[in-house]
């Protein structure tokens, strides 16, 4: 008799492949594209299937989506994964799709991963579509504008993606510990605050939700009776991570990023710091505070330090790039920074008188000396006529109006004192005092 060993074990199905949906009516999420009467679930629902490309996050649905397609369809529905295969397996594929297509059938193409495919790989594809040999259904998390040829992207549908909020996930680990292809027979004590941390600590994938529920579960204490208990230290171990987490959607998001935009206005480089710590260690999306912190940026520095924006920038664009835990260093610099840099609110202030001002007066007609001329009759009518191109003056500046008469005096944009805006206010006073100097000259 041959002795088994322990590599001959068959390996336990992923959690998140055994509760993989079947329908749309087990669906979690994406309800601007699934909800009812929404275009991508009438089209399933239909089997109107065209070429498309679901472009989102990892662990929304974009192969959960392809495999309830694959359900519903009447059309012979291929997997195809771009890590594993190259020209001459498209060619394999190409060839069945062919001979389906002769017998009158549709063949759906499923590419998993398609951003990765090369140019050359993605061209085999492109004929096929083009006389409809094969419906292409493409899943990536990278933009398609980027990583797809322009040829094959425009006979597709993009559908976007989102990432689940954090009650989508808790639906979807409330599901696995109820249904009995997951933890439905088994005795399994957790709490709603247990269930709502592995939500919020996912960040909105789905398979990494079940993937620590599952090592929660398996890591947590067994009674007597076969009863287990998670608890908070169980979930600290498996997650590493305190559980301080908080609802995303809720009050507590919002009081957290109120202390950290108001403590970095108030110059407190210390407060901003303590509250930024607070909402990554919670399991906020750095994206997010990235975000408001490039508001910050222009709406209480603006031109007071104009590198501050920039900054902030390249802090969104370093926690894109790598992510956490390491993109914390590149908000606390930003955040630093923004609490020490001057403060102005003038590219605020002025926005919002002039959008006022601007509802107001919308159906106020540009002045004809500013309008655009590229036609004969534009001309005739008088369009650009008289306009002055600054360039062509010593002082590459003119007296021209270019605000509607009702508003011809009103001044937005006003500059504090603060930082390099100093700089801007004087320049500003010489060049408003030139105008009325030489208006109607």
């Amino acid at each position: 008799m041959q002795q088994l060993s322990l590599f001959d074990k068959e390996p336990e199905e992923p959690l998140a492949s055994k509760l993989r949906p079947k329908s749309l009516d087990d669906y979690v999420g994406q309800s601007h594209l699934l909800g009812e009467g929404k275009v991508l679930r009438r089209l399933i629902e239909r089997d109107q299937i065209t070429s498309m490309i679901f472009w989102g996050p990892p662990g929304v649905g974009k192969t959960t989506l392809a495999n309830i397609i694959a359900n519903h369809t009447n059309a012979a529905f291929l997997n195809y994964s771009a890590v594993v295969s190259g020209i001459k397996e498209i060619k394999t594929v190409m060839e069945r799709a062919e001979e389906n297509r002769q017998f009158g059938s549709r063949t759906i193409v499923f590419v998993d991963e398609i951003h990765r495919f090369n140019k050359a790989q993605q061209d085999a594809f492109l004929p096929f579509v083009e006389r409809g040999t094969i419906i292409l259904i493409g899943a990536t998390t990278e933009n398609p504008s980027f990583e797809i040829n322009g040829a094959l992207l425009s006979r597709c549908r993009v559908f976007v993606l989102k990432e689940l909020d954090s009650a989508d996930i808790v639906k979807v680990l409330t599901k696995a510990l109820k249904d009995p292809k997951g933890f439905g027979n088994q005795d399994i004590e957790i709490s709603d605050d247990i269930t709502q941390a592995i939500a919020v600590f996912a960040n909105g994938d789905a398979r990494a939700a079940l993937s620590t529920l599952e090592m929660v579960i398996l890591n947590s204490e067994i009674d007597e009776n076969g009863k287990i208990t998670v608890t908070k230290d169980s979930f600290e171990q498996c997650t590493g991570r305190k559980a301080l987490l908080y609802d995303k959607k809720g009050e507590e998001h919002y009081n957290l990023i109120s202390a950290l935009h108001k403590s970095m206005r108030n110059s407190d480089p210390d407060a901003a710091l303590y509250w930024l710590a607070r909402m990554l260690e919670a399991g906020e999306d750095p994206l997010y505070i990235a975000r408001r912190i490039v508001r910050f940026a222009a709406e209480d520095v603006g031109l007071s330090d104009p590198d501050a924006l920039t900054l902030a920038v390249s802090a969104f664009q370093a926690c894109h790039f790598i992510g956490m835990p390491e993109c914390s260093v590149h908000l606390s610099e930003a955040a630093v920074y923004m609490s020490l840099a001057p403060k102005s609110n003038a590219m605020e202030t002025g926005y919002m008188t002039a959008r006022e001002d601007a509802l107001k007066s919308l159906a106020e007609p540009v002045p004809l000396i500013i309008r655009n001329a590229p036609t004969k009759l534009m001309k005739e009518l008088d369009y650009g006529k008289g306009y002055m191109y600054a360039h062509d003056y010593e002082e590459k500046l003119t007296a021209m109006q270019c605000l509607p008469d009702t508003l011809k005096d009103r001044e937005y944009y006003v500059p504090t004192s603060e930082g390099r805006e100093a700089e801007f206010k004087k320049r500003l006073g010489e060049i408003r005092k030139w105008k009325r100097e030489h208006y109607g000259s």
